[in-house]
């Protein structure tokens, strides 16, 4: 899987829109409520550290078993220290992936998320990196 494009995140202006204080069901609907709340505004729920954080654009099928898909943007914070099972922006020989990580005692695993691709060990000689952990992931349903 690749990465299209990496832009830095900067704001001008904040997004605050309307939440509803109580969650939406996925089970039995329950009866509606006007139950909002105040405004939440999306860049502090989802990005905390604006300093460290990019937008990565998604190309390929490797992580759909993830639920990354080609297409998508990924919210990554270069802040973070990744560890095991971790879904990372790693650059391999120059090039940046999206991968789960893998680490053990002996080895580092770059493992994808779709059974067509085999994991990749990272051995010696290897140009790599950690560039980053992906924290979300936004992409549209299809219907």
């Amino acid at each position: 899987m690749l990465i299209c494009s990496v832009h830095a995140v900067s704001w001008a202006d904040s997004l605050c829109l309307p939440c509803l204080s109580v969650p939406v069901p996925a089970g039995f609907p329950s009866p509606a409520d006007d139950h909002l709340q105040n405004n939440l505004n999306l860049q502090e729920a989802l990005i905390p550290r604006p300093a460290a954080t990019f937008l990565m654009r998604v190309k390929g099928d490797s992580m759909e078993g993830c639920g990354i898909f080609s297409g998508d943007l990924l919210i990554v914070d270069r802040s973070l220290t990744p560890v095991d099972g971790a879904v990372v922006i790693a650059v391999l020989n120059g090039e940046f992936t999206v991968k789960q990580l893998r680490l053990s005692q002996k080895t580092i695993l770059l493992a994808a998320a779709n059974a067509d691709y085999t994991p990749i060990v990272v051995k010696a000689g290897m140009e790599f990196q950690v560039w980053g952990v992906v924290t979300y992931v936004v992409h549209g349903l299809q219907v």
